[in-house]
């Protein structure tokens, strides 16, 4: 249990200073753990949700309403392709290719040219679709809304406080399902129980690590966790 609580700690922390990624770095280094998939997802949501609860306290000025709104209803249209996705594709080749897509994307964005800018709204649909989908099949709701963000230019504050933001919205959702479709467990709550003081040291830690982020470089450290994360997802 206490090696479960390390790995939902450094999630966590990643979650609290770049305000996604905690699912990305958990679920990998859990089955590298031999956790089991029904116990890794319902516990990596519940440990998700409350990051984003107690990261979003005292941050809601600073989130894109307007932005918001879109990415929470594409992402509820998304959560059933999630469901399809986890009865009907393979889950090494699904990760697989997202590992593929998230290193080139942070390799490309770290040191090609710059990718253009997302200027019409309408962007956050697909988006949001994809963090529904890859948010109810596997807790990764929070990389294609931090693409999204990275593309729009958002400052520190503004991309952190928004996909905090939404994170609370759709974590709610998925944690909800989860439990309805019976993947909670006396297990899964006992080892969050043992994570809880982990998770809840983490917020305040990642929060002053995120302030000495200086902003121009805000950027090029989310694509590098990015690919990171696809490397991660790979292995």
């Amino acid at each position: 249990m206490v090696t479960v609580a390390v790995v939902l700690f450094a999630g966590a922390l990643i979650r609290s200073v770049f305000g996604f990624g905690d699912a990305a770095v958990a679920m990998p280094l859990l089955a590298l753990l031999s956790v089991r998939l029904e116990l890794a997802v319902p516990l990596v949501g519940l440990a998700g949700m409350a990051v984003a609860l107690m990261a979003l306290l005292g941050g809601w000025a600073r989130v894109d309403r307007p932005a918001l709104t879109r990415l929470t209803i594409s992402t509820l249209l998304g959560i059933p392709f999630g469901v399809l996705l986890v009865t009907s594709a393979s889950e090494p080749v699904l990760m697989a290719c997202l590992g593929t897509l998230l290193l080139l994307y942070g390799v490309y964005s770290t040191v090609g040219p710059r990718l253009p800018r997302l200027r019409q709204p309408a962007w956050a649909y697909p988006f949001g679709l994809a963090a529904g989908a890859l948010g109810s099949a596997y807790n990764f709701n929070g990389v294609p809304v931090a693409v999204y963000g990275t593309m729009c230019g958002w400052s520190p504050d503004r991309f952190r406080g928004t996909l905090q933001a939404h994170f609370v919205i759709s974590s709610a959702l998925v944690v909800a399902g989860q439990g309805i479709g019976g993947l909670w467990s006396r297990e899964m709550l006992q080892h969050f129980a043992v994570a809880v003081p982990g998770v809840l040291l983490a917020v305040p830690l990642g929060r002053a690590l995120h302030r000495r982020v200086p902003a121009p470089a805000f950027r090029d450290l989310v694509s590098i966790v990015i690919a990171v994360l696809g490397a991660l997802l790979l292995l």
